[in-house]
């Protein structure tokens, strides 16, 4: 079952992980209007069912800091779904602050959700995707795992993991007909940076609505991208890393700011 470029998801089964609020909600919102059968998975059980009916989805709960409920949660999406054609990691957690001030256990729980777990699901998942010659997966990273935050280095850490996870599994899987995608946003106006222990208080850049995030999701979704930015323009500080680090790392510690 191959993709063809610029294909809906009209009847395509999308597993959306961290789905009960922000903005895998509004992924799962916008994938269901693309004609998507949605899976959606979250923690929290009311607000995840509110993303069901929205959406017309099977909800399913897990804690993805535990390996045996990623499981659980890989074997009870193809029990119910009967398989599953897209998968989008989007769950995680964050943590603000000096990292010898992270509390003990902190590291452990925030590189389980963020790293092990999407590696874990996509494990459990993408044999499925092969036998059937065909499938999208779609990370959702951030650009603090590509530039590195001060006050977020295990969450920046995790982020990069992840990225370089995807990048590897894309040269792997080529010729296969399963796509790997990253998309890679800034600053979401979402409840994350209150779960994370610290509100954001920079001036620039301004948050995006989630549902601009969720379109490139879509996007990425129907054409196979390799990887999305949004907005668009982070693409700038990341090449100026790559090409110019000195110069970067200089004008980071001049008007650098922690989210």
């Amino acid at each position: 079952m191959m993709f063809r470029r610029r294909q809906s998801a009209r009847g395509r089964v999308a597993l959306v992980t961290g789905a009960s609020a922000g903005l895998g909600r509004a992924i799962a919102v916008a994938l269901a209007r693309d004609g998507a059968r949605l899976v959606v998975h979250g923690r929290d059980e009311r607000r995840l069912a509110e993303t069901a009916r929205a959406t017309g989805g099977v909800p399913i709960t897990a804690d993805l800091a535990d390996p045996a409920q990623v499981r659980r949660l890989a074997d009870e999406a193809l029990r119910r779904a009967g398989r599953v054609d897209v998968l989008v990691l989007n769950a995680g957690t964050g943590w603000a602050g000096r990292f010898t001030d992270m509390p003990e256990g902190g590291v452990g729980h925030l590189l389980a959700v963020d790293l092990a777990a999407p590696i874990t699901l996509t494990r459990a998942l993408l044999p499925q995707m092969l036998a059937r010659g065909g499938g999208r997966l779609l990370f959702v990273t951030s650009i603090a795992g590509r530039m590195g935050v001060a006050g977020e280095a295990v969450y920046a850490a995790a982020k990069g993991g992840l990225d370089a996870f995807a990048e590897s599994l894309r040269l792997e899987l080529r010729g296969t007909g399963v796509t790997v995608g990253v998309l890679v946003p800034g600053v979401v106006d979402t409840g994350f940076f209150e779960r994370r222990g610290a509100p954001y208080a920079r001036r620039r850049p301004r948050p995006l609505p989630p549902e601009r995030v969720a379109e490139a999701a879509v996007r990425a979704v129907a054409t196979g991208s390799a990887e999305v930015h949004v907005p668009g323009w982070l693409r700038l500080p990341i090449a100026v890393k790559a090409t110019a680090p000195g110069l970067y790392r200089t004008l980071a510690g001049r008007f650098g700011e922690r989210v």
